[in-house]
């Protein structure tokens, strides 16, 4: 059996329901991912630590992140 000569509906429609049901889901999870527009970044937290700047190396705070990553308390 050829799928190229066979159309998509017919090919569905061959499934049983509960698979075509499925399809529908597939269908449109992908037609909803492709027509999302991604929201503009917003960088409204810039700056928010900068009272920290004089207290913290930028080094220090990525080993700062990495413990509370990992559960190691300090």
């Amino acid at each position: 059996m050829e799928t190229g000569v066979r159309s998509l509906v017919e090919m569905i429609e061959a499934l049983p329901p509960e698979l075509q049901q499925e399809v529908r889901e597939f269908v449109e999870f992908v037609c909803q991912r492709h027509t999302r527009r991604a929201e503009p970044l917003r960088l409204d937290w810039r700056g928010a630590l900068r009272d920290l700047r004089e207290k913290y190396t930028s080094v220090e705070l990525q080993h700062q992140i990495r413990d509370w990553w990992a559960g190691v308390s300090s």
